[in-house]
This record gives structure tokens, C-alpha cells and sequence, in this order.
């Protein structure tokens, strides 16, 4: 699902003497603006990209979104730049570093379960098919329509279901169908953008 619920669409702003922009969320906030502008639903592929994402939606699991994204930089400062290679050699010492860094959400066994998916991502690169290409080769059949109203935007999917079923398997923590979903849509696999917004079928 989106990381908030969509907004509404605004009426115009008769102060302004122009319309208000329409966006699925995020409205009023720099940082959001720009994450639902240039980033949600447009795709990503990479290896390191695609960890990157996927760990920061285990991360987000129980909290609100917005609060991964402002510690996203503090986060890419504590996971080496969500380089697999650098976090798959991390022990104990710096998950205990981790778990004493503020600028981090402080989850010990979501700490632990960055640095599994960092050894996954890395066992998938060896004997295929990769992360990148194990991700979006769950996206579904083209031809879905655009969801109208934020009920159409479904928590999770039979796709994401397979997905997080392919990414535990792997050895990935934190990957149940909704952040399975959640990950899609942040990844583009799938664009969840509603049919009004203006950012629906941006990057494709």
C-alpha cells in the first residue's frame, strides 16, 4: 500500500489563483513531496538498489514511513551504503554499533535481518537469478487498470505473496506479503500511483 493513505483531490486554491497539486500522499512535506514525485512507483533495478529497498520496508514494518525516510541518510551512513558485500561481513560487534545508533530505528532483530538479506542477496548473485531479477520477475501480467480511490490499492497480492514466500526462502527476514507489496510498489514493479496523479507512469 502506499506509505500513507492518498490524499483526496485538492479543489482548487482560490488564494493561489491556481490549482493545488495533486499527489497520492505526501503533500506539506518537502521530503515526502519529492519521494511520491520522483521515486514511488518509478522503476528500480540493481542488486543494491533493490536490497536497499527491501530493507528499509522490513525497517518500516510497524511504523509510519515517513519515519524510515527521514533516517534514510543515517541509514545509508550504518549500512555501508546498503552495499550486500560490505553488510553480509558485518558480526556482532556491529549490530551491538547499530543498535546503539540513534539515527537508526533500533530493532535488534530487524538489524539482524539486514544483514541476512545482505548474505542472501549475496548467495542469489552467485547461483542466480539474482535479487534484482528474483524481485521483478514476481511483477504481474500488464494490463492491470490504474487504481481510482485509495480502496482499489490493495495491502498485498497473490504476486507479493509468492514473493515474499521466494524472498524468505532466500534467507530474507521481514518479507511477509505486505511488505513484499509494499517493496514492489516502492521498486515500481508494480506503479500504484492513482489514475489522477500526475506521477502515474513516471520512469516507464
Amino acid at each position: 500500500m502506499p506509505p500513507t493513505a492518498p490524499a483526496a483531490p485538492q479543489p482548487p486554491d482560490e488564494h493561489a489563483g491556481r490549482a493545488s497539486p495533486f499527489r497520492c500522499f505526501g503533500t506539506g512535506d518537502p521530503l515526502y513531496e519529492r519521494y511520491h514525485d520522483t521515486e514511488w512507483g518509478r522503476p528500480v533495478r540493481g542488486d543494491a538498489a533493490v536490497y536497499e529497498r527491501l530493507v528499509l520496508e522490513g525497517f518500516q514494518s510497524g511504523l509510519s514511513w515517513i519515519t524510515v525516510l527521514r533516517k534514510r541518510e543515517a541509514f545509508r551512513a550504518a549500512f555501508a551504503g546498503f552495499d550486500p558485500a560490505a553488510v553480509a561481513g558485518y558480526g556482532e560487534q556491529d549490530v551491538e554499533r547499530l543498535l546503539a545508533d540513534a539515527g537508526i530505528v533500533r530493532n535488534r532483530a530487524k538489524v539482524e535481518a539486514a544483514v541476512a538479506g545482505a548474505r542472501a542477496t549475496l548467495r542469489l548473485a552467485e547461483t542466480g537469478p539474482g535479487l534484482s531479477e528474483l524481485v521483478w520477475s514476481h511483477a504481474p501480467a500488464p494490463g492491470r487498470p490504474a487504481p481510482r480511490v485509495p480502496a482499489d490499492v490493495p495491502a498485498s497480492t497473490p504476486e507479493s505473496v509468492a514473493l515474499a514466500a521466494a524472498l524468505k526462502r532466500a534467507g530474507f527476514r521481514f518479507v511477509g506479503p505486505t511488505t513484499a507489496y509494499a517493496a514492489m510498489q516502492a521498486l515500481g514493479v508494480v506503479d500504484d500511483h492513482l489514475a489522477a496523479c500526475p506521477a502515474r507512469g513516471g520512469g516507464r
